[in-house]
């Protein structure tokens, strides 16, 4: 597979999940803010660029300026706007090896961004994830399990981590994890799921942990680490060797390990810090992967929220 190709569809998937996870996120705030009438609005919007690694910020942190930057603005390298924008530039890019109904797919969801800013936040998000469930779904029924949706799927794992981690990260920030914690098992899609797993029992810890940890469950950490790893190794051409030879692979393997064999409460003791530790291991594995796969081209990497 041509390099340029490969680079396409790893950040197809990249750019998908980001969106979508931006989306969930900023569910995630506005509705704690909403539900929580004691949180400081200033120090919570601070706090979530903080987490989103947007730094140098004109103006006073508040629930407008956070949509602006976090999803409306195509030209803020951390909106759900550019991620979409993005998107589409890759599928460009991979034209030749993408169904039409893919490239349909995408190309509609850009073209629809216009009419989605003018939306309430709640239904914006709500359109957000629609189109980029349909996106996935459409991918999974149409692209062969060849080397391409490898690195789609390669893409879309990695930045579910550190996505996802980014998530943790705000729900521990927020000032009442009696509200936080269920509203980021909401966004995640994993409140049943984990009240079934847990039987009915609602609390922060076993939240994290479910989120974290649970094998079962699509978007927990543990499970996207696994599934990145899996696409490493499909595309590893010298997978019979002893040990690693990939640093991408030992970089995601190490990230999972101390996650499944440290104890939870080492984790969960200073979580945004741990997470932060992990979005700079998913940072590496990405330049790994760039410069390994992607030779002819510069890694991209998350600095301060731009993607370089």
């Amino acid at each position: 597979m041509l390099s340029r190709i490969a680079e396409s569809l790893f950040w197809i998937g990249r750019y998908l999940e980001r969106a979508d996870d931006t989306a969930r996120i900023l569910d995630v705030q506005t509705q704690v803010l909403v539900e929580d009438p004691g949180m400081d609005e200033r120090t919570s919007c601070e706090q979530l660029l903080s987490v989103m690694g947007v730094e140098d910020v004109e103006g006073v942190p508040d629930h407008r300026l956070i949509l602006r930057l976090l999803a409306h603005d195509p030209d803020s390298h951390n909106s759900i706007a550019f991620a979409i924008g993005g998107c589409r530039e890759s599928a460009r890019g991979a034209r030749e090896t993408l169904s039409t109904e893919i490239w349909t797919a995408i190309n509609t969801t850009w073209r629809g961004l216009g009419s989605a800013r003018s939306m309430r936040p709640p239904a914006m998000f709500d359109w957000v994830r629609n189109r980029t469930a349909m996106i996935s779904g459409i991918a999974d029924s149409t692209m062969s399990r060849d080397e391409g949706w490898q690195f789609f799927q390669l893409g879309r794992s990695i930045e579910r981590v550190d996505m996802t981690a980014r998530l943790l990260s705000t729900a521990a920030l927020a000032s009442g994890p009696q509200v936080a914690w269920p509203t980021a098992l909401r966004a995640c899609g994993a409140y049943e799921s984990f009240i079934r797993a847990y039987r009915g029992i609602e609390a922060d810890r076993q939240a994290a942990e479910f989120l974290l940890l649970d094998r079962w469950f699509p978007r927990s950490i543990v499970s996207s680490l696994n599934e990145a790893e899996r696409a490493l190794n499909r595309l590893e051409r010298s997978g019979r060797r002893a040990g690693f030879g990939d640093e991408a692979q030992r970089l995601l393997g190490r990230a999972r390990t101390e996650l499944e064999y440290r104890p939870l409460a080492d984790i969960v003791f200073d979580l945004p810090v741990e997470m932060e530790r992990l979005q700079r291991s998913c940072a590496a594995a990405s330049e790994s992967i760039a410069a390994r796969y992607f030779a002819a081209t510069e890694a991209y990497s998350w600095q301060g929220g731009i993607v370089l």
